[in-house]
């Protein structure tokens, strides 16, 4: 065989084998259609906050840089994932209850300001508050206390959990004690740690009933939270606290939006407390943010349920224009032929999991803020974005995929961007949210454009990118986090293909 039919044979079977080189996806963003603002993005410190803030000032700076750090390294990579927002636990003091509290784990108690004698003990959570303070050194901004349950001083049971599942662990005649000790919180963390607390969530997934004890909590019917806010109001309102109360953390979004027979007062919750028809409206007081917040535990699978519920959240957005929706908490709880909740992973499959819920979170629901559940984990659950070792006195901890895969997000999508547009060819939309390539745009406010490109596939896909002011922006970075890079730099062409590789998550910089 002559040397030419020998490369046409070989060119032959290359291509019967392998296929033809498939055309680059041509995706366009348009910087002036634009859609929601995206105010933040963060995590939760419960519970273990209250033991890593305590250990030595070397291993626990080296992790609140992983979580807030905004510098680069030598080569010109993030140091950290810049998280905008952190979510600070205000516990009910079940820690100082030690074993007598029912709650068997030492690491779900957690302690409290309120004394016995109802004095306030402010060096109380210290760890905790060694991170609120390296959160806000670090540029962090946005501060959110969130209660689980009220003070156990003032709980029916004197427990950090109630005895009866169907009702508030917390007495009327205690409401107003409950918005005193919030205000002495935020008053507190004003004036002693000189940080604003931008909101207070006073009822976390008040669906829940709590009793097994496995940690602190309360659930609060509609007409309880309803009654609870108005007396948290006037507190407020006689303080001069311009601190804002965040509704409604439910435990699933579909409690936000939908009917539950079971638990029929302790749902359809965006109408029960925005519509101003309604017995238990909440809007028209002042302390009230005019957003709902709500957890995507549970509505992540199948496909489907992942795309419908988060279209309801986004038409009642279109109800209620006034409003604007947080998802405020979220980790791995589901069991299903995906994913299991048990067993840690620190690779790429729970970061694209979770990956493919902020891209629907943020593009299906149009959520303004996008908060993960735990940051730091001691536990064998995908849960944390950082694990430590509870088990040692060592400092031990390890980084995850998925606190590379949310720095996609995070670190580049900064407070107040809006999202943009994006037109790209997609497959079926429910394929394509299984399988496929996932892409979304944001403005920051420097105009800067963060295109983030999450690859679900395992072959790497050639990207055609083209943005509506073309010359007057091109490309300056991309950022990839994937089996072997964690938010690294990338180096790419000048011209506007690129290639992203296979099971990544992808985050592009365009300047003017």
């Amino acid at each position: 065989m002559n040397t030419k039919l020998k490369y046409i044979f070989i060119s032959f079977i290359f291509q019967f084998s392998f296929g033809q080189k498939k055309e680059a996806l041509k995706i366009t963003v348009s910087p002036k259609v634009e859609y929601q603002t995206i105010h933040n993005f963060g995590a939760s410190d419960a519970w273990t906050t209250q033991f890593v803030g305590n250990w030595p000032l070397k291993k626990k700076s080296a992790i609140a840089d992983l979580l807030f750090g905004l510098d680069f390294d030598s080569t010109n990579s993030p140091k950290g994932i810049g998280l905008s927002a952190w979510r600070f636990n205000i516990g009910a003091g079940s820690s100082e209850q030690a074993e007598l509290s029912g709650i068997k784990d030492p690491w779900r108690r957690a302690e409290g300001f309120l004394q016995n004698d109802l004095s306030y003990n402010w060096k109380s959570q210290l760890g905790q508050q060694w991170f609120l303070k390296a959160a806000k050194q670090r540029g962090v901004k946005d501060f959110i206390g969130f209660v689980n349950s009220p003070p156990v001083q003032l709980t029916k049971n004197k427990k950090a959990y109630p005895s009866d599942p169907n009702s508030s662990n917390l007495s009327k005649e205690n409401y107003k004690s409950y918005a005193v000790f919030l205000a002495e919180i935020v008053n507190n963390f004003k004036n002693r740690l000189n940080i604003e607390l931008n909101y207070i969530s006073p009822f976390n997934e008040p669906q829940w009933d709590w009793v097994k004890g496995n940690q602190e909590g309360s659930s609060w019917n509609n007409d309880e939270l309803a009654m609870a806010t108005k007396v948290i109001d006037s507190v407020f309102n006689n303080e001069n606290i311009k601190t804002k109360l965040e509704l409604t953390e439910a435990g699933s979004i579909d409690y936000l939006t939908s009917e539950k027979n079971k638990l029929k007062n302790r749902s359809n919750q965006v109408d029960a407390f925005f519509n101003s028809e309604s017995s238990n409206y909440l809007a028209n007081l002042n302390s009230v943010a005019l957003k709902f917040a709500g957890h995507s535990y549970f509505t992540t699978w199948d496909i489907s349920k992942l795309k419908e519920e988060r279209e309801k959240i986004a038409q009642k957005l279109k109800q209620y224009t006034n409003l604007e929706y947080w998802m405020t908490e979220y980790c791995v709880l589901e069991n299903n032929e995906e994913i299991r909740g048990k067993g840690k992973d620190l690779g790429m499959k729970t970061a694209l999991y979770v990956s493919r819920i902020i891209h629907s979170d943020l593009t299906i629901a149009n959520a303004s803020a996008w908060h993960w559940w735990i940051a730091l984990s001691a536990y064998n659950y995908k849960d944390g974005l950082i694990y430590v070792d509870k088990n040692t006195n060592s400092g031990d901890f390890v980084d995850s995929k998925l606190l590379w895969a949310l720095g996609n997000y995070s670190r580049f999508i900064r407070p107040e961007a809006k999202r943009i547009k994006v037109d790209y060819k997609e497959l079926n939309l429910i394929d394509n949210l299984k399988n496929g390539l996932l892409v979304s745009a944001y403005k920051n406010i420097d105009n800067s454009v963060v295109v983030v490109i999450v690859n679900q596939q395992e072959e790497a896909v050639s990207i055609d990118l083209l943005i509506d002011d073309v010359p007057a922006f091109k490309a300056l970075k991309m950022f990839t986090t994937n089996k072997t890079l964690n938010l690294k730099s990338v180096e790419i062409k000048k011209n506007k293909q690129f290639l992203v590789s296979g099971k990544s998550v992808n985050t592009l910089i365009y300047t003017k």
